[in-house]
């Protein structure tokens, strides 16, 4: 699947528009996507009406540094787990003006997967203020960018979702 900036930009751009008709700030939590998701949002005219702030938490010690990801949860669950990006959710939610974050973490390849999490699973986490905390995981197919891309697409409908 070949996902264009342009479509994840159209899609931000909506995200923002039901952020703004609440009131409400984002932030994104992201591991494998490598700040692109927060790329595509501030591709968006007018985004620091509603973005905050973007963690790219890539390493371990990142995760726990600037989200408090507890060392236990990575030790028992790995970085690409639902346990680790609900964790980093609710790290994105208690940081800063957001009242709404979402967490991306995967394994985006070609290497890196196991039998147990294949190259392509991703786990997400969504964290709207007032709201129990959500969580999926998915796979992917296709290259380290086409993985990527949906990754940054999934996170931001998922919230999107969400909102509406």
């Amino acid at each position: 699947m070949d996902l264009g900036q342009e479509e994840l930009e159209q899609l931000a751009a909506r995200l923002g528009e039901a952020l703004v008709r609440r009131g409400w700030m984002l932030a994104s939590a992201e591991s494998c996507t490598g700040g692109w998701a927060a790329q595509a949002i501030t591709a968006v005219a007018g985004s620091s009406a509603w973005f905050d702030r973007g963690f790219v938490t890539y390493s371990n010690a990142a995760k726990q540094d600037m989200l408090g990801v507890r060392a236990e949860t990575l030790a028992r669950h790995g970085a690409v787990s639902e346990a680790t990006v609900r964790e980093m959710a609710a790290g994105g939610l208690a940081r800063g003006q957001a009242r709404a974050v979402f967490a991306i973490s995967g394994i985006a390849g070609p290497a890196g997967g196991s039998p147990e999490t294949p190259v392509g699973t991703v786990c997400f986490a969504w964290a709207l203020a007032g709201r129990p905390l959500e969580s999926e995981v998915r796979h992917f197919d296709g290259d380290r960018r086409a993985i990527r891309a949906q990754s940054v697409k999934a996170a931001l409908q998922g919230l999107l979702d969400r909102l509406q």
